[in-house]
């Protein structure tokens, strides 16, 4: 005999894959498109920017990422633009973080105090 808590439907011919949360077809999905609108805590909104270095995703190039930026997206990429001439390097504002291209953290972290901002290096 099967119990029924573990009888969850995971695919049909009919429909395809189901969801696991709603038991309905992936694509009449509801329950995840009401995720996908609730924005989510992605940056710390503390007051204090961070500032550091990674290299995931982008074949061992270093990038430097400033995060927590208290600013609209106009006032981040007018601040990403500033700061890439002061590094003298590239780079590029995603999903509110800028990014700039090489490791700039000692450059960044002074000229950010200079501006007034609470400035902190996070990670290694």
């Amino acid at each position: 005999m099967i119990k029924e808590e573990n009888t969850r439907l995971v695919y049909t011919t009919e429909n395809g894959k189901m969801c696991p949360s709603c038991g309905r077809p992936v694509k009449e999905c509801t329950c995840r498109k009401t995720a996908k609108r609730m924005p989510g805590p992605s940056v710390p909104n503390d007051g204090v920017v961070r500032i550091r270095r990674e290299t995931k995703g982008r074949k061992g190039k270093g990038v430097t990422l400033i995060s927590g930026v208290p600013l609209d997206d106009a006032g981040i990429r007018n601040l990403g633009k500033e700061l890439k001439k002061k590094c003298g390097t590239g780079g590029t504002v995603r999903d509110g973080t800028i990014e700039i291209q090489g490791d700039h953290r000692d450059v960044l972290v002074a000229e950010l105090r200079k501006q007034g901002w609470v400035v902190k290096r996070s990670g290694g």
